[in-house]
């Protein structure tokens, strides 16, 4: 066991290295140009097509497939996330987190309208995700076919199995810390909680997220600016920190500006997902009139995630000074005195920490500086990370199930369908009560050979989707709402639109 944890942690290194998450900004930057920046000219349609579009029997709406796109975009790394950002890679680590975002959502509209594209309707069900669109997209189909089984079983295994035993650790943690329940009972609850909406397949899971969704956001984000009213007069501050520190004029930052890109670029990626091959899934479930609808709304998720709740923690951390920053030979350069105790030891690495300390300063007006006690920021935090982490959990099956489907399609597949829900409760409990690093890593490594297969495919199969865009843009000036036809854009293999 010791020799197969030491494989998995050197492969996780070697597939989540540099060389991926630059070659997703890369991607992101080459998209971006291809399509004229995109993000900037077509932002208000963006907002427009949002709320366009209806559900019917076997598609839901557009922005119920935002929601639970954002539902697995929005987690707990937009809080534990960010405050890792900022003490490895100090308040320029904001800035980069930025423009990872709009970049990535060129990324993000590629693989969405993609996977519109290439949908099929399974037994009055809308289904796609990479796996669909690199089966069809190919023009080799042998070779289209194998390497879609092989994304599809990374998806099943990381999705279905390993990362929700790992949400549902973050959130007993969260939620025992604060309110001291037993993990025992939390694993129960958490189980029979998704399981209730998991059995009702994605119209309830997208009834649910379109609820959850929009209000754990707003509230988290109506939190953040309670605190940044508090601590107004900081803002002109905060602003020049980030800006003066992304670029190396901050004295106290300019050892450790490769870090901070970095380390920006990372937590960008990871939190946006832009280019893994997560948001697609929910995207191709979408009724839509034309497939770079559904494309739009999902580059407008990138922003949500990260502009928007991402930068409200972050605000909160800076406008409070409650941070630490790590230099380049392991010392604080930054040392606000913010820590907690684990096994005997300070602790000043962060995490929700970060965030907690931030409302409690906020909140009491005193400078807090050990969090081994119970104060407002941990019960606020704790029901934060409570539902960003288990709407995660319903994006997580989702995606796993989906993929599923594209293995068993035209053979059933209802016993794999039950046994899939069956071992996501198993290991929500489970991983409630205690989950092994080994469950990190694996799920780790399953998303990241996600991401390479699927930032190869986009690259691969870009064209039907830009072409899509001009088609849709092109009629923009001559109707009200465009529609899609494959054959006239010369698109084979689009099914689902070429019936329709």
């Amino acid at each position: 066991m010791e020799y197969f944890e030491k494989f998995v942690s050197v492969a996780n290194g070697i597939i989540w290295s540099d060389v991926l998450i630059y070659l997703l900004l890369t991607v992101g930057i080459y998209f971006s140009v291809r399509m004229r920046f995109f993000q900037v000219r077509l932002f208000r349609e963006m907002l427009r097509v949002m709320f366009k579009g209806e559900k019917s029997s076997a598609g839901i709406s557009p922005f119920q497939a935002l929601a639970v796109s954002l539902s697995g975009r929005v987690g707990t790394g937009n809080i534990a996330g960010v405050a890792t950002a900022i003490f490895l890679g100090g308040p320029g680590a904001v800035f980069w987190m930025w423009a990872v975002a709009f970049l990535g959502a060129s990324s993000a509209f590629i693989e969405s309208t993609l996977a519109q594209i290439y949908k099929r309707n399974e037994k009055g069900l809308y289904r796609g995700g990479p796996a669909f669109y690199i089966e069809k997209g190919f023009k080799n189909k042998s070779i289209g076919k194998v390497y879609a089984i092989i994304f599809a079983i990374a998806t099943i295994l990381a999705t279905g199995l390993l990362l929700p035993g790992v949400q549902a650790n973050s959130i007993a943690s969260a939620v025992h810390n604060a309110f001291f329940i037993d993990h025992t009972y939390i694993g129960i609850l958490l189980a029979v909680l998704l399981g209730l909406i998991i059995f009702g397949g994605i119209k309830t899971i997208a009834w649910v997220a379109e609820f959850i969704v929009p209000f754990m956001a707003i509230a988290y984000v109506l939190i953040s600016l309670i605190v940044v009213v508090i601590k107004f007069d900081q803002i002109p501050e905060v602003f020049g920190l980030i800006f003066s520190s992304a670029f190396g004029a901050n004295a106290t930052f300019g050892g450790i500006v490769g870090a901070m890109i970095s380390i920006g670029v990372k937590r960008g990626v990871y939190s946006n997902e832009a280019g893994q091959g997560t948001g697609p899934h929910p995207a191709a479930a979408a009724e839509v009139t034309h497939p770079v609808n559904q494309g739009l709304v999902q580059a407008f998720s990138v922003y949500i995630d990260t502009l928007l709740v991402c930068s409200a923690t972050a605000f909160m951390i800076l406008v409070t000074g409650m941070y630490n920053v790590k230099g380049p030979e392991k010392d604080l350069i930054v040392d606000n005195g913010v820590y907690y105790m684990q096994g005997g030891v300070k602790n000043f690495d962060g995490n929700s920490v970060y965030t907690q300390a931030a409302i409690d300063n906020a909140l009491s007006g005193k400078e807090v500086f050990d969090y081994n006690y119970t104060g407002a920021g941990s019960y606020l935090v704790a029901i934060a990370l409570f539902f960003f982490a288990f709407t995660t959990l319903m994006a997580y099956y989702y995606i796993a199930e989906t993929n599923v489907a594209y293995l068993t399609h035209k053979r059933g597949g209802p016993l794999l369908m039950f046994l899939l829900k069956i071992a996501m409760l198993i290991s929500v409990y489970f991983g409630a009560v205690k989950t092994a690093q080994l469950a990190w890593d694996l799920g780790d490594l399953g998303v990241g050979l996600m991401a390479w297969l699927n930032i190869i495919a986009i690259l691969i199969l870009q064209k039907p989707a830009i072409d899509a865009l001009k088609d849709y843009e092109r009629q923009k000036k001559e109707r009200e709402e465009p529609v899609f036809n494959p054959e006239e854009l010369g698109i084979k293999d689009a099914d689902f639109w070429a019936q329709k």
